[in-house]
């Protein structure tokens, strides 16, 4: 067993299997809860000798997954490790267009993924380790779009505000605590992802912003999976995490 523990949403493809290849590598078990296993990062893990377990989930029904994970932490030997991790980095981007143009079963399921199992997650994770002595640490990966608003993207804007805010609020709970768990909502910076190819190829007519996301990509200004995964984790690791409970990889 190595003595740090991260559990990780996501994981499966774009900037959450970065986040989860360099945690490998760096000796970290890893619990991964993804919609798919990725059966390379399983190998991966093998090879280095550590622990990575995937738990295919849909984190729109994110009640399932929270009470699992609590379970799952109770079973843990908290003596054996220095710290615990929760990063909360699964996303869900409903089509650009107006609020009035996404039906209601994508609105939902947006807000269910993007703000309501992050919540869930972070409240069973609080729970399991409340009475552990290893540094607890709470990562949310959050959005520039949580902090500014942007037609056609109500839904995910809404969402990544949520997420900025929620964590606010953990952020004074753990203060006073013994061993409270440090946590951030940190905006990771615009990444060449899925998310972004998803923007690109909107329809213009719905989504007046598009030229800025085509424009982003022509230019060169989308940081790479490995590249943006590596700056949140130097976030990650300082000393001072969690002092600015809502932050940006680029301040």
């Amino acid at each position: 067993m190595t003595p740090h523990l991260t559990i990780l949403t996501g994981a499966s493809r774009g900037m959450g299997l970065a986040m989860a290849e360099q945690l490998i590598d760096a000796g970290h078990d890893l619990l991964c809860i993804s919609r798919k296993h990725n059966d390379a990062l399983g190998l991966r893990a093998a090879a280095k000798g550590v622990r990575c377990e995937q738990w295919p989930q849909d984190l729109s029904r994110a009640e399932v997954a929270a009470a699992k994970l609590e379970g799952w932490l109770a079973t843990k030997n908290a003596a054996a490790f220095e710290s615990v991790t929760l990063i909360n980095n699964a996303g869900l981007l409903p089509r650009a267009a107006p609020l009035g143009g996404i039906p209601a079963g994508e609105l939902a399921d947006a807000m269910r993924v993007d703000l309501e199992a992050p919540m869930l997650l972070a409240s069973a994770f609080l729970r399991a380790t409340q009475s552990w002595t290893a540094q607890r640490r709470i990562l949310n990966i959050s959005s520039g779009l949580g902090r500014r608003p942007m037609a056609s993207q109500a839904a995910y804007c809404a969402a990544k505000a949520g997420m900025d805010h929620f964590t606010r609020c953990v952020a004074l709970e753990e203060a006073d605590k013994p061993n409270g768990a440090k946590v951030c909502s940190l905006a990771p910076g615009v990444i060449d992802t899925d998310m972004q190819v998803h923007l690109r190829s909107s329809d213009a007519g719905q989504f007046p912003d598009i030229g800025n996301f085509i424009g982003m990509k022509e230019k060169g200004m989308l940081a790479s999976p490995a590249e943006a995964a590596a700056r949140v984790l130097a976030v990650l690791a300082r000393p001072d995490f969690g002092s600015n409970p809502v932050a940006d990889v680029r301040d």
